[in-house]
């Protein structure tokens, strides 16, 4: 165990008994993480800051059932994530499709060469996405879940998870080839 690790499991162990300069470091450590995990999801600035602080205040108040199993960042992202996925379902912003109406259809990957193609421009493009096709993105490419994950945090199914995430991705590139083939 490093000193990091070290250091942070102390902060844990002074978290479970109530110290507040304890919970004020972790929160320290991880908020900016955070919101912008929960801004990625939500594209709004203030309904991630909500989001953030209720993920903070969860974890806080549930530290007992963290296991060292997975690091404390993990563990906090998960929830900020799920708590991101319960705001867009509370506000209607987010659709599942029926497994019925959805066609698995192999599609390859093109690589498209567009060297003047900009994180901030992908990200842009990925922020008007609607918000099903915006999360799956999310977690697969940016917060780096497989779809077994996404399908649990996200409560689809594997096969439409994958199906989100491909479709996903093409309108991310329809996106991209209309906004830089000008």
């Amino acid at each position: 165990m490093n000193v990091a690790n070290q250091d942070i499991n102390q902060l844990i162990e002074g978290c479970k008994k109530g110290d507040a300069k304890a919970q004020f470091a972790i929160y320290k450590l991880y908020y900016k993480a955070m919101y912008n995990t929960a801004f990625r999801i939500l594209n709004d600035s203030f309904e991630a800051e909500d989001v953030m602080q209720e993920s903070f205040l969860s974890a806080f108040t549930k530290l007992d059932s963290f296991s060292e199993q997975v690091t404390f960042g993990a563990w906090l992202k998960k929830i900020v994530i799920n708590n991101s996925i319960t705001a867009l379902r509370r506000n209607h912003k987010f659709e599942t499709v029926p497994l019925e109406k959805v066609a698995i259809s192999a599609v390859e990957e093109d690589v498209a060469d567009y060297p003047e193609v900009n994180v901030s421009g992908i990200l842009n493009k990925l922020s008007t996405l609607k918000s099903n096709y915006k999360v799956a993105l999310t977690l697969n490419l940016i917060e780096g879940y497989d779809c077994e994950e996404i399908a649990q945090i996200m409560d689809i199914s594997y096969e439409n998870t994958r199906t989100t995430i491909s479709r996903a991705k093409n309108k991310l590139r329809q996106l991209l080839s209309e906004s830089y083939a000008r």
